[in-house]
């Protein structure tokens, strides 16, 4: 083992970002599609993941510290049976949390809570070592704020206003040219049988280019998405977690000053003792910091 060298991974839904690092210095970086190589097994993840660093890095990169933030390990019970998978390949220290704990780790931050509002959307915290979390139920019941329950909550506002007889305003306009139909019942048939939530969220710049133009529906549809994801902050805190630093990343509220200024103004109001950070860095050094901690002492 190279104790100098350290592998952070961030497993996202859509992508999964690899960055080495040799005595604290970042030497090289990789990203793939996650759908190319990740199957509901871990198992099957596990070898999956160390075949990616074999092909990049040659075989001695298994002995090197790992630090893997993985979308879908929403337990501390799937996050160490992942790790413990990984563990089988890779002979140096593993460890393994959910993605959205790289945010706190990303800025160096020793706890906190994590919001990620990207495709999907979750918050989570540790509380005396175990994970713990509000949302992340996916678009069809949750996801509040994410780029496909946004549309989700579009779609209903715009059928909404077509059930009260008002003529089309902007967000119905361009969602349903975004969405490629022509009228109400096509577009609760195609957002309700969609199977892909990278394809439900892919409309949702339809929703902030309207509120821009004036709509209200869609500026109604923005505040109430970002006031949901200050939801979630307060279910954490209530719950017990240290909610002093709140630190937000994804793709949807990193690039949307007006969700972002509605979750900020939400959590200073209902918590004035914490501050909200944005990640202003990618997630995946937050790995790299996780790896660097397993790494033994000389």
């Amino acid at each position: 083992m190279d104790p100098r060298k350290t592998l952070g991974v961030d497993i996202g839904g859509t992508k999964t970002q690899f960055v080495l690092a040799d005595g604290g210095t970042i030497e090289r970086e990789l990203t793939v599609e996650t759908p190319s190589w990740r199957t509901h097994s871990h198992a099957s993840n596990a070898i999956g993941l160390s075949g990616l660093v074999r092909d990049w890095l040659g075989d001695e990169a298994l002995g090197w510290s790992l630090g893997v933030g993985a979308h879908g390990c929403d337990s501390t019970e799937l996050c160490d049976f992942f790790a413990a998978e990984l563990s089988k390949i890779f002979t140096g220290p593993v460890r393994v949390v959910n993605d959205a704990e790289l945010l706190t780790r990303a800025l160096g931050l020793a706890d906190g809570i994590g919001v990620i509002a990207g495709t999907g959307s979750i918050a989570v915290a540790r509380a005396g070592g175990r994970l713990v979390t509000a949302g992340g139920w996916g678009w069809v019941l949750g996801d509040e704020g994410s780029a496909a329950g946004l549309v989700r909550e579009a779609a209903r506002a715009v059928l909404g206003a077509m059930d009260r007889g008002e003529r089309l305003d902007q967000l119905g306009r361009r969602l349903l040219d975004s969405v490629q139909v022509e009228g109400g019942p096509e577009l609760a048939l195609k957002v309700s049988t969609a199977d892909s939530t990278a394809w439900v969220g892919s409309h949702a710049e339809e929703i902030f280019r309207a509120a821009d133009e004036g709509s209200v529906l869609a500026g109604d549809v923005v505040r109430r998405a970002g006031a949901e994801l200050a939801t979630l902050v307060d279910r954490l805190i209530a719950r017990g977690v240290a909610g002093r630093d709140i630190v937000a990343g994804g793709t949807v509220i990193l690039a949307q000053p007006l969700l972002r200024d509605v979750f900020a103004h939400a959590v200073a109001t209902r918590h004035p003792e914490s501050t909200v950070h944005f990640l202003d860095r990618p997630p995946v050094l937050g790995a790299l910091a996780l790896a660097a901690t397993e790494v033994p002492a000389p």
